[in-house]
């Protein structure tokens, strides 16, 4: 079950980090129904039916489901080091980082980082 939650929580960090495959723009309300119970999930926007089920199974994973998913919202706002380069500590939005065409899965800030790599 630990599998199913792990992949529930990698699905959320896709979702808060746009990337266009995981994230569908909604707000999460009643929608979400009892899942995201007392409120936890206030001001989440992200698809509320994706998020229901992603705090239902981390639930049963045994998460605490407002810490992740308050942290990647966090970081979806004021934005984090998404550069791959050690010791880089630029700080910006997933989109702001280029993604390296020859890997197509390494972001980096800019050029130079990318060569440094």
């Amino acid at each position: 079950m630990n599998g199913v939650a792990d992949a529930c929580l990698s699905l959320a960090d896709k979702m808060y980090s746009d990337n266009p495959y995981a994230r569908e723009v909604g707000h999460v309300g009643d929608a979400a129904g009892l899942a995201t119970s007392a409120g936890v999930m206030d001001g989440h926007d992200v698809a509320p039916d994706v998020l229901a089920d992603v705090v239902q199974w981390l639930r049963k994973g045994g998460y605490n489901p407002a810490v992740p998913l308050n942290d990647f919202r966090r970081r979806a706002r004021e934005g984090a080091a998404y550069c791959r380069n050690e010791g880089c500590e630029v700080v910006g939005h997933l989109k702001e980082f280029k993604v390296c065409p020859r890997c197509k899965t390494a972001r980096y800030c800019g050029a130079a980082c990318q060569k440094q790599d």
